[in-house]
């Protein structure tokens, strides 16, 4: 950090606070937004700031934040792709990349400049004098010779735009390069956390991978909950599977998973694990009658959506499924269970337990949908209308169990 001392002074003051940011675990939108606050008040002629990263996400292979004075932040994901886009390949930050330069600078002030880059043109015309660029990487450099600009590194790549008449000043970008690392660090930590978000709520579902992110990690932790459980089983599938390709047989679980999970997502279930050609769900609203109508719109809006995506495979010449659904509500425990270093957050107890035999009663009694009189009992009032089945005696059970199903007009 040198320099006259009131700049040594200002970096100082913003390297303090970025470092604290990092060490508090303030989200990178928090974090970005005070950076470009403070720099402007320092009187650097900020006008924008983008930081792109490459993520862990099954949706999308990267995302970036867009800071612009007197606008605020701005978030964008960029989808995965089998080849980078023209639009990347033609980038400045592109060229930090496949040059392997560790920043770049273009002055954009000066009557009828033209620049290499289109994108830079585009901020030209849109007032901005003054491009200045870095990139930081978190993952240690082990090859030799130029970074991977298809396969990125773990790091950011970070740009600073002015609109100042002159552009930034040679102070200016001192102040700047002098809390890079800083700037680094605290990025990467609020990443590595949302990372760890990411992963934990795809591979372990919304609610499970918080609760393990908050510290549930303990072998035996149990909470007991009252929730609905709802098993979802393709039908036909095993058939299938021996008969077409294995990447078909995989396109044909993503296309049908894609729906049962999507459904129970937005009536604010939680997908616990996928068994084969089946799911695990629960319903966990504190109010009963809440998680139960929940699951109930979750039975009526697969009914049209199966039939919809059925349709559409059949006249796409790819094979196709049935389903069946099972719905109970009970007590359950809910938590980790296994062994010393392999856990599963998962539900076990009388309630599951059921819920699984009334998945084995859709052949006997003639129905896609079975529902317990528990869930029937806790939805009462509901938009929807169910239509007993009798009474029926279930292994394990020493009571008989009323069974009843969704009324499908349409039957």
């Amino acid at each position: 950090m040198g320099g006259k001392p009131e700049q040594q002074d200002r970096a100082r003051a913003l390297s303090s606070w970025l470092l604290e940011e990092g060490l508090e675990g303030s989200s990178q939108a928090t974090l970005l937004e005070g950076y470009c606050e403070r720099l402007v008040a320092l009187g650097v002629p900020l006008a924008r700031v983008h930081v792109a990263q490459r993520t862990y996400h099954p949706q999308f292979g990267g995302f970036g934040r867009n800071w612009v004075r007197g606008v605020g932040l701005a978030y964008e994901e960029y989808g995965h792709t089998d080849a980078p886009s023209q639009q990347w390949l033609n980038s400045p930050l592109y060229h930090l990349l496949s040059d392997d330069v560790g920043e770049m600078r273009e002055r954009m002030e000066a009557p009828g400049h033209q620049s290499r880059f289109p994108f830079l043109t585009e901020l030209q015309s849109r007032g901005m004098t003054d491009y200045f660029a870095k990139r930081i990487i978190f993952d240690r450099r082990q090859q030799v010779g130029g970074i991977d600009s298809v396969n990125i590194p773990r790091g950011v790549l970070v740009s600073w735009c002015s609109d100042g008449r002159h552009g930034f000043s040679d102070m200016d970008l001192n102040l700047i390069r002098s809390v890079v690392p800083e700037l680094g660090l605290a990025l990467k930590s609020a990443s590595n956390r949302q990372m760890a978000e990411d992963l934990l709520q795809v591979y372990l579902g919304r609610d499970a991978g918080t609760r393990v992110l908050s510290g549930e990690i303990r072998r035996g932790s149990l909470s007991k909950i009252n929730a609905v459980i709802c098993y979802f089983d393709l039908t036909g599938f095993t058939r299938l599977a021996e008969q077409v390709p294995g990447d078909t047989v995989i396109a044909m679980l993503n296309d049908y998973f894609g729906i049962a999970v999507s459904s129970v997502q937005q009536a604010g279930g939680n997908v616990l694990k996928f068994m084969g050609d089946g799911l695990l769900a629960m319903f966990g609203q504190e109010d009963p009658a809440l998680a139960a109508r929940a699951a109930l719109s979750v039975a009526a809006t697969l009914r049209g959506q199966m039939e919809d995506t059925n349709r559409r495979r059949m006249s796409d010449g790819l094979p196709v499924a049935g389903y069946t659904l099972a719905l109970h509500a009970g007590e359950i425990l809910y938590g980790n269970i296994g062994g010393e270093n392999r856990l599963d957050f998962t539900v076990i107890g009388p309630a599951v337990n059921l819920a699984a035999r009334l998945s084995g009663m859709h052949k006997a009694l003639g129905q896609v949908v079975v529902i317990s009189e528990a869930v029937q009992s806790a939805g009462q009032g509901g938009e929807f209308d169910l239509v007993p089945l009798g009474r029926y005696m279930l292994r394990g059970e020493s009571e008989p169990q009323m069974l009843y199903t969704l009324y499908d007009p349409c039957a």
